[in-house]
């Protein structure tokens, strides 16, 4: 990152130490008693953090903070009057973006922000933490007189989403719920009320990004009578929108359809309704993964003709458009790459559906693909027994166990679990019994 960007970084840690009516040295105590509730006092003593102070701020050649004093910095920021802001507007915002000018990578800023969410977010009073304080106060004013709702109050509800969606495999479901409900509650209360009709577009935008997301989370809690409740306001927030953003609801509806209701039937009908929707419109990243679910079932079911004619027609929308499109929806060839070798091994081409496998998960690096990676890994496994290699199989079932046991997703679980059934002519064998102690570990 050039000279330019980094005396903005400096210029913006400056800002917001005396936005706190900090003085150097103000900084240099607050950063000493944060290290040291967290149980890693500084060595430094506080002229000499003091001084590392004035050179992250320095006009002329300022310095990085280094990642030790970036954690503290981020535990400072993080609260506000002794309550947690992580939001848009809020200082810990402001803090990763100084710390984006100066250089540091996206990788490390993500770490952050994931550590200090898990940190600050525990408890009640962390439940608004996402919305930034700008937000929270003018909630409270659209609720009260919805004809006077801040133009910028759906960005920010949107940020909250973006937030809790890029923590899903990273954070526990329970906690994710809990940050994710106050935007719930205000998208409800926005819907049944009077709102400016400009302003109605982008309400009902980020209320059914926020209903289908909770509904994914109410499944992975197994609470899928809300889940399906959720996912119903999803599509009919959708009203008046482009199509495609009700076959976003519709797929992620299907998904957990297909997990909590017997047979495949119903999660047929949203899948074929979600290719309907996502027909119109300039989303091909959509319309690849309706194509892409409707291959699945329809592989699920025995039905090889309909899966490889909805695979060729998801292939064809992903290399045909932008990835996400309007949509944003993160589905490229790596993500296919998984259906793949799915239908490969529900039509009986086990040895192909290997491979795919294992370049699927291989490609997906990206934390947010940590529970997709998983699923895959353990289908990966099914597909090497299924090969005759039970012993190579469950070494990736030990690998995919621990991964359920750190994210606690549900649909893993049962993919590991269908995988362990595939051991059945092998139950009397010393690895079996291995991996059967390993799973009674999973919550």
């Amino acid at each position: 990152m050039n000279a330019p960007d980094t005396a903005l970084g400096a210029r913006t840690l400056k800002r917001l130490r005396t936005s706190r009516g900090w003085s150097l040295a103000g900084l240099a105590r607050a950063l000493d008693h944060i290290a040291s509730a967290l149980g890693v006092p500084l060595a430094a003593s506080t002229a000499g953090v003091q001084r590392s102070v004035a050179r992250w701020e320095s006009a002329t050649s300022p310095i990085r903070p280094s990642h030790h004093y970036q954690l503290l910095l981020a535990h400072v920021y993080a609260r506000h009057g002794g309550t947690p802001h992580l939001g848009p507007g809020s200082d810990f915002a402001e803090l990763l973006v100084a710390l984006a000018h100066y250089g540091e990578s996206e990788h490390q800023l993500d770490e952050l922000r994931l550590l200090i969410t898990r940190t600050v977010t525990v408890g009640n009073g962390g439940l608004l933490a996402l919305l930034g304080p700008h937000s929270q106060a003018t909630i409270a004013e659209a609720l009260e007189d919805p004809a006077g709702i801040d133009a910028s109050l759906p960005d920010d509800l949107n940020a909250a989403v973006d937030h809790v969606d890029r923590h899903v495999g990273a954070l526990p479901f329970v906690r994710l719920q809990l940050l994710l409900s106050p935007v719930v509650e205000t998208c409800h209360r926005l819907l049944t009320s009077d709102l400016p009709p400009p302003l109605l577009p982008a309400v009902r935008t980020v209320a059914a990004r926020a209903f289908t997301l909770a509904g994914r989370i109410a499944f992975e809690t197994h609470d899928d009578a809300t889940s399906h409740a959720l996912y119903t306001a999803a599509t009919e927030a959708t009203e008046c929108l482009p199509t495609w953003h009700r076959a976003i609801a519709h797929m992620s509806h299907a998904l957990v359809t297909l997990y909590s209701t017997p047979g495949t039937d119903a999660a047929r009908l949203l899948v074929e309704a979600a290719i309907r929707d996502a027909r119109t419109g300039d989303a091909p990243a959509v319309r690849g993964r309706a194509h892409a679910l409707h291959s699945e079932i329809a592989a699920r079911s025995g039905d090889r003709r309909v899966a490889l004619t909805a695979l060729s027609l998801a292939q064809h929308d992903i290399n045909g458009g932008p990835e996400g499109g309007l949509s944003g929806l993160p589905f490229s060839p790596e993500h296919l790459r998984g259906f793949e070798g799915l239908c490969a091994l529900y039509t009986g081409g086990a040895a192909t559906a290997e491979t795919l496998f294992a370049t699927a998960a291989a490609s997906l690096s990206h934390p947010r693909d940590r529970l997709q990676r998983t699923i895959i890994t353990s289908d990966q496994a099914l597909a090497r027994i299924q090969c005759g290699d039970p012993v190579a199989g469950t070494a990736l079932l030990h690998t995919c166990a621990d991964e359920v046991t750190a994210t606690g997703g549900r649909v893993p679980t049962l993919r590991l679990r269908n995988a362990r059934h595939a051991l059945r002519p092998w139950h009397g064998e010393h690895f079996v019994a291995e991996l059967d102690d390993h799973l009674l570990t999973l919550r």
